[in-house]
C-alpha cells in the first residue's frame, strides 16, 4: 500500500518511464520544417473508435502491433494509420512536429495530448477522447488504458495538446 502522496508521484514516474519513444524534440532551426499534416475532421470518430478497440493490449517498449503490444507512440501510430490511412513516425515528438498545437479547452475528440514523461518534452503521447480522457499505453507490464488530463500525475506533465485535423 502506498503510503504517501510522494510515494504515489514517484510510483507513478518509475512506471512511465520506460514509455517507448525518446523525444528528439528541439526547437533548433531546420532546413525544412516538417509539414504539418490536416485530415478531414469527419475521420477523429474513427480515429476515436480504433483508438477504444486497443484497450487492454500489452504495452510492449517499440512495439506497434496489436497482438504483441504497443507503446505510446506506437499506439498513436498505428490508430492513425487504421483509421485514416496516414503513416506518422514512430516517435513521440516527431508526431507533434507534424501538429499543430490546440488549447487544453478546445480538445476535441482524436486529438493528441502530450505529456514529459521522462524529463524531456513531448515523450508521451496519447489520444483524446474527450471529457478530459485520454487513451495511451502507459509503461511496461501494463495495457493500453484511459486516463484523465486532470490526474495529479499528467495534469502535473501536461506538455500541451496538438491536432492533426482541419479546424
Amino acid at each position: 500500500m502506498i503510503k504517501s502522496a510522494f510515494a504515489a508521484g514517484a510510483l507513478c514516474g518509475l512506471m512511465l518511464s520506460a514509455c517507448g519513444t525518446q523525444s528528439g524534440f528541439t526547437t533548433a532551426t531546420r532546413t525544412s520544417p516538417a509539414p504539418i499534416v490536416r485530415l478531414p475532421a469527419a475521420a477523429a470518430s474513427d480515429v476515436v473508435l480504433h483508438a477504444l478497440g486497443l484497450i487492454d493490449v500489452g504495452y510492449v517498449f517499440g512495439g506497434r502491433n496489436p497482438e504483441a503490444g504497443v507503446d505510446c507512440s506506437g499506439l498513436v501510430t498505428l490508430v492513425y494509420e487504421g483509421a485514416t490511412g496516414l503513416k506518422l513516425p514512430h516517435n513521440a515528438a516527431r508526431i507533434a512536429q507534424l501538429s499543430r498545437p490546440v488549447e487544453k479547452e478546445a480538445l476535441r475528440p482524436g486529438d493528441l495530448v502530450f505529456f514529459n514523461t521522462q524529463n524531456a518534452p513531448f515523450s508521451h503521447v496519447g489520444v483524446y477522447i474527450g471529457d478530459q480522457r485520454f487513451i495511451h499505453a502507459p509503461r511496461s507490464n501494463s495495457a493500453v488504458r484511459i486516463d484523465s488530463l486532470n490526474s495529479r500525475y499528467f495534469a502535473q506533465r501536461f506538455e500541451g495538446g496538438r491536432t492533426l485535423f482541419e479546424d
